[in-house]
């Protein structure tokens, strides 16, 4: 895998950072193909229960494509007719995106600064955002004449409102920290000198909790945002009575009766 991305895995803790800070973490070709075999690998592996995404350096967290490099392959596909530029939609961005969001185990990122454009796309995409109080959003899309990619037009009104989710996308802007909070995009803001400690806390806690159930939990949120009220109740049945059957009910009901701490095995 490419340094442009770093993996590891700690304890049921997979940390995926990205590690180009000399460009504020901007997407390039070699970043994006490391991130998506990242993202995959951590959504794949039984031994992962939780994820932790997050960024290296203080002032960017990630500013989406990297324009220098995309402006050469603007003009290469002038040049051959091509038209591949764009392919890293398919290519990069929507695999990372379905990764992240349909892993059956929570994602939790750690917003160390700027999030623009696809990088505020694939902080959407986590279960939890914790963010420094120095970070801040931009849709940016619209400013370089794209519309909105990485899952933005599905998240970003989910989160906000489509009425607020349109005033972001058409008219791009920075969206400080308390803003994103009071938004619903940053579920905490801690000092930016905490950020990382915050962030492994939560994700340490979640990757030694109920796997089975926070896959429960993440599949019913998705589903009932796009079903009626009768189909996500048959949804809620098929899926608590997987959680039900699970060896985590199991220890969690025997650790609530003889008042001890469930130790959970994450099946």
């Amino acid at each position: 895998m490419a340094d442009t991305v770093l993996y590891e895995v700690s304890d049921g803790l997979a940390t995926i950072t990205l590690n180009r800070p000399e460009a504020m973490n901007a997407l390039n070709i070699e970043t994006k193909v490391a991130l998506r075999e990242a993202v995959r690998s951590a959504a794949g592996d039984d031994a992962v229960r939780a994820v932790l995404l997050t960024a290296a350096g203080e002032r960017a967290f990630c500013v989406g494509q990297d324009l220098k490099e995309h402006i050469g392959l603007l003009a290469s596909d002038r040049e051959t007719g091509s038209g591949q530029t764009m392919s890293t939609v398919s290519e990069h961005y929507n695999p990372i995106v379905r990764a992240l969001a349909e892993a059956r185990k929570p994602v939790v990122a750690a917003v160390n600064g700027v999030a623009a454009g696809a990088g505020f796309g694939f902080a959407l995409a986590a279960d939890y955002r914790i963010v420094a109080d120095t970070a801040a959003f931009n849709t940016s899309f619209a400013g370089v004449a794209l519309t909105a990619d990485s899952g933005v037009s599905w998240t970003l009104p989910r989160v906000v409102g489509p009425g607020r989710a349109a005033d972001l996308l058409l008219f791009p802007r920075s969206i400080g920290a308390r803003e994103a909070y009071e938004l619903g995009i940053a579920n905490r803001v801690v000092p930016a000198a905490d950020l990382r400690a915050e962030a492994e806390q939560t994700a340490r806690a979640l990757a030694q909790g109920p796997t089975v159930a926070y896959a429960a939990l993440k599949e019913a949120v998705a589903y009932g945002l796009t079903h009626s009220l009768s189909e996500t109740l048959d949804k809620e049945d098929e899926l608590q009575s997987r959680a039900g059957s699970s060896e985590d009910h199991a220890i969690a009901v025997r650790a609530f009766v003889n008042k001890e701490k469930p130790r959970y095995l994450g099946k």
